[in-house]
């Protein structure tokens, strides 16, 4: 089922972005969704019916002139977008995942997730992670690990909350999208890589982040936020040149209403660019590919409140649109 938000005064900044619909019953295709609601199809645009949002990424440099264009026409081939559902904007091969990028949701991350038997009183835990934090920036390394694509769902759709899972959680997060392969690529080159950017909800697991009965071993990312559906992604990819800065964006999640994460991407530790600069020094950046930016304080165990059957997710970026999830109790086997 799809929950989508009430409409806005601007869907997006600049002139178009692009998506992934379906007309119902229809199979998914990928759109120019232009800045007044109305959308091309672009297989038939670039007369090639096996198109997707990655593929026209794979060509970007120049597909990007046409898109244009086309986003400055308005013949006839337009449809409106009420007409279609709204699917995730892409299906990546790679999904770059990273954590601890935002000061204050570090130090709210360290004394939530106390280990066994660390019994210290939470200012001196709180100090110890601000001062873990200020010697990774030094030190200049990202924390970067790997999603899995079968774990994505459309912006929309709702978001089906395992039986195993004890503390469901919400991570509203910038995306930066690969336009073009980068492999070791400089911090000044990075951003000549993505493509544009979208949103991302990574949800967690609190209570399998770490391995209870192998505590060396630490993170268990695989089964704490992996799960179908645990990324909400979209609805759309806005291109970079629309977006002036994606060091400065307003990043805003509420549930139920009540806002709970309201930060800017400049408390980010590691800016966009260093971020996708440090996923390819080791791994080959494809287009399509997600680079997740981490999320800022706000989630649901820094306000002893984890996600519920019933529970509305609302999430914005500045720019880059609204989606909404409805969680949904995973039904009894």
């Amino acid at each position: 089922m799809s929950v989508k938000p009430a409409p806005s005064s601007a869907l997006f900044a600049g002139p178009f972005a692009l998506g992934t619909l379906s007309a119902p019953d229809g199979p998914a295709f990928p759109a120019l969704v232009a800045a007044d609601a109305q959308v091309i199809d672009l297989r038939v645009a670039f007369d090639d019916e096996q198109l997707t949002t990655r593929t026209l990424l794979e060509s970007w440099e120049t597909a990007l002139p046409r898109l244009r264009t086309m986003a400055d026409d308005t013949g006839p081939d337009r449809k409106p977008l009420a007409d279609f559902r709204v699917h995730a904007p892409v299906e990546p091969r790679q999904v770059f995942q990273s954590g601890a990028n935002y000061r204050q949701h570090v130090i709210d991350l360290h004394v939530a997730h106390r280990a066994p038997g660390d019994d210290r009183p939470e200012e001196e835990r709180r100090a110890e992670a601000a001062e873990i934090m200020d010697r990774r920036a030094a030190e200049d390394l990202p924390y970067v690990f790997i999603g899995l694509p079968s774990a994505i769902t459309g912006p929309y759709d709702d978001v089906v909350l395992p039986a195993w899972a004890e503390k469901p959680d919400w991570e509203l997060e910038l995306v930066a999208v690969i336009g073009r392969p980068a492999h070791q690529v400089s911090v000044e080159e990075a951003l000549n890589h993505v493509a544009g950017y979208t949103i991302a909800n990574d949800l967690t697991d609190r209570a399998t982040v770490f391995r209870r009965d192998m505590p060396q071993i630490g993170t268990d990312w695989l089964r704490s936020k992996n799960a179908p559906g645990f990324t909400p992604l979209g609805p759309w990819i806005v291109p970079a040149e629309s977006i002036a800065n994606p060091d400065d964006l307003r990043v805003t999640l509420k549930l139920n209403g009540e806002t709970m994460q309201d930060e800017s991407t400049k408390d980010m530790i590691f800016k966009v660019a260093r971020m996708v600069s440090y996923a390819s020094q080791t791994a080959r950046l494809l287009p399509g590919d997600l680079v997740l930016t981490g999320s800022p304080a706000g989630n649901g165990m820094h306000w002893g409140r984890l996600l519920r059957d019933g529970d509305v997710m609302d999430a914005s970026i500045t720019g880059l649109g609204v989606q909404r999830t409805r969680c949904v109790a995973e039904a009894a086997g």
